[in-house]
């Protein structure tokens, strides 16, 4: 069996909330509960979910911009959070991110070319002279003119921006780059631009993608292996065409309910939720969902359910399903 490139095994984390002067802690953010996914060398994985279900969280854990409470990352077989500062250096060049926001996600104070030289000048990457040339040929590689490097962000439009952010990704050759909703952002026109960049980048540079998304039509277009989030949990983690044709549970059936269909004359059967999104401070005992599921049972307010594996590559955490006893939570494949 080949190894995954990336494996994620029971991922949590936890943040603390506090109010007053003196921040006190009156609460606690319950934002990722045993997340575990693989993703195959070349592979486009997607996490989708609605907003605050822990996506964006995942992503960052991953790649070490906030430590988890629990659970390992693996990479290349190599424990993440155990890496030494010298190895984490190194693992650093290999694991990239595209922030969701091109305005925020660049310095207003420094040119495109010095934000796409400092990576490789802090990784010894080359002389002056050869950081230059590695800069021209990045900037022409995601189609922006190669005088870009002497102009500042300001200058630039949102989808010229998200292609920038896109080369400082690249910059270092990495083999897993984790796309934060790159195209959310974006015009609809311009979306369409940036995917079709990114899958050409895929293609011709072997790249892995954690992609987070909300829009079911970007990761349909994008992956070919989805995770459903809920309330900082897995509910559904399997291929695109089996996602999205015979989704298992009552929450992916209504992401792609609301999901709009490219045919005028497809019927579409709106699926409604009642109901709104448990806080993540207080999340509902037994199943999250059950509050808004149309099919819950009794069981769903009092027992979390297990993970089910309903075919090799396709599996739900859902009492429609029954699970062994001893089944844990998502596990890697």
């Amino acid at each position: 069996m080949t190894t995954p490139l990336l494996e994620v095994r029971k991922l949590a984390k936890t943040f603390p909330v506090r109010h007053g002067f003196m921040g006190g802690r009156t609460g606690t953010v319950h934002a990722l509960c045993d997340i575990s996914f693989s993703v195959a060398a070349g592979e486009a994985f997607g996490l989708v979910g609605e907003s605050g279900c822990g996506k964006s969280t995942t992503g960052r854990a991953i790649l070490r911009l906030i430590e988890p409470d629990a659970g390992t990352v693996l990479f290349k077989a190599q424990d993440v959070y155990r890496a030494d500062p010298r190895r984490l250096r190194a693992l650093r060049r290999e694991m990239q991110i595209v922030f969701q926001d091109p305005y925020s996600s660049l310095n207003p104070r420094r040119t495109i070319g010095q934000t796409l030289s400092e990576p490789m000048r802090v990784h010894g990457l080359g002389s002056p002279r050869e950081i230059r040339s590695r800069v021209r040929a990045l900037l022409a590689e995601v189609g922006m003119p190669v005088d870009a490097a002497e102009k500042y962000p300001h200058e630039f439009s949102g989808g010229q921006r998200q292609r920038i952010g896109i080369a400082r990704a690249l910059a270092l050759e990495p083999e897993l780059i984790v796309a934060d909703e790159p195209v959310s952002a974006l015009d609809v026109s311009i979306q369409a631009q940036i995917l079709v960049l990114l899958r050409g980048l895929q293609r011709s540079r072997n790249l892995s993608f954690v992609f987070i998304s909300h829009d079911l039509g970007v990761v349909r277009h994008f992956c070919r292996t989805v995770a459903v989030m809920y309330l900082g949990r897995i509910v559904e983690r399997g291929p695109v065409p089996a996602i999205f044709d015979a989704p298992l549970h009552p929450y992916t059936r209504a992401l792609r309910s609301a999901s709009p269909v490219p045919d005028p004359k497809a019927k579409v059967i709106m699926m409604k939720l009642e109901g709104e999104v448990a806080s993540a401070m207080a999340p509902p005992a037994g199943c999250h969902f059950h509050p808004r599921c149309p099919q819950a049972m009794p069981i769903c307010s009092e027992v979390y359910p297990g993970w089910t594996q309903v075919t090799p590559d396709h599996g739900v955490a859902c009492h429609l399903y029954p699970s062994p006893a001893s089944e844990d939570a998502p596990r890697a494949q």
